[in-house]
């Protein structure tokens, strides 16, 4: 057996058994337990190599190789709970709003509302489903002040007040009802519930509206949507 099959092998057996031990039982046959009458010494002849019923593996590579699994496991899932707004000193209310919510949103719970200038000084507004923006772009430039947060023609709703520009898109987690006479509400898709993000109007059930004092925007709100059902 060259070295990889022999690595498969022993990854299959570590990944299998919880311990070393459960291992050896596995190899031992009742009829070695019979003519040995010792359940131990049957472990140290597996263990040994003189009898068993499949691959033999040492004790220090089956712990070692468990040990190394587990480290690779632990450090995947702190990988995963990493926030880009971690450690980050975060001065402006926006961001300290973005921040508190970015745990939340990796499930899609939060829509942001900005009006303020692009870079060409022309008015933009617009909502922006935060969990989405999160999957699709690296919100580190945004958490360390290197750039701003702004509406995109591709967001849920995206209008340039300079050049009369409107555009809506439905996302992964929202549906845009932008037919509606009363003014342009969201369908949350997981419950189904509607979003009214009309300043004068509530926005809903399990929703609320946050208006944000912030010096990095003309205007800044924040909805944010409780989802009832399950997952």
């Amino acid at each position: 057996m060259d070295p990889e099959e022999g690595s498969t092998a022993v990854d299959n057996i570590v990944t299998q058994f919880n311990t070393y031990e459960d291992f050896l039982d596995s190899q031992i046959t009742t009829v070695d337990l019979y003519y040995l009458e010792d359940e131990s010494l049957a472990r140290q002849l597996v263990e040994l190599g003189y009898r068993g019923t499949g691959e033999v593996v040492k004790r220090e590579d089956f712990e070692a190789r468990k040990a190394a699994i587990e480290i690779a496991r632990l450090a995947e899932r702190t990988q995963k709970k990493t926030l880009t707004s971690a450690g980050k000193d975060l001065q402006d209310n926006f961001l300290k709003a973005l921040a508190v919510r970015e745990d939340d949103n990796r499930n899609g719970k939060s829509v942001i509302f900005i009006r303020d200038r692009n870079s060409h000084g022309q008015e933009v507004s617009g909502y922006i489903d935060y969990a989405h923006r999160l999957k699709i772009e690296d919100f580190e430039v945004y958490f360390n002040g290197k750039r701003r947060l702004l509406p995109r023609p591709t967001d849920m709703s995206f209008y340039n007040w300079d050049n009369h520009i409107a555009v809506c898109n439905s996302t992964p987690n929202y549906q845009v009802i932008a037919d509606n006479p009363e003014g342009l509400l969201f369908k949350y898709k997981r419950d189904r519930k509607i979003l009214n993000v009309d300043p004068k109007a509530q926005p809903g059930d399990n929703s609320t509206r946050t208006p944000i004092q912030t010096q990095l925007y003309i205007q800044a709100v924040i909805f944010d949507h409780i989802s009832r059902r399950k997952t």
